[in-house]
């Protein structure tokens, strides 16, 4: 292994259910909140400010609509979010062993 600097890991995705919001948005095209928050097993409060966090940063984007009456929020992973995910997992192989 090169010399690695666990500080450049980014901070925003390098949390658990942070994490697992990213790596779930990015197997489908948009999720709901309830969906996440079922998959994720995370109460509706410590989901949302994780989201939060994630929209603040520019990683997600919120989608409002209403269906039947009913307020719906979705999510999706934006460009930058893909992108940051992407440098994330490759700082992550860059610790893990190569196997010849």
């Amino acid at each position: 292994m090169k010399d690695f600097d666990y500080k450049q890991l980014d901070d925003i995705i390098h949390s658990r259910i942070r994490l697992a919001i990213m790596a779930m948005l990015l197997s489908v095209e948009r999720a709901e909140f309830t969906f996440l928050r079922d998959q994720i097993k995370a109460t509706d409060g410590n989901l949302g400010t994780h989201l939060k966090k994630l929209e603040d940063t520019g990683y997600v984007k919120v989608h409002k609509h209403f269906v039947d009456r009913k307020p719906l929020t979705d999510y999706e992973l934006t460009r930058k979010g893909r992108n940051a995910f992407s440098r994330y997992l490759e700082q992550i192989e860059s610790l893990l062993p190569k196997h010849t």
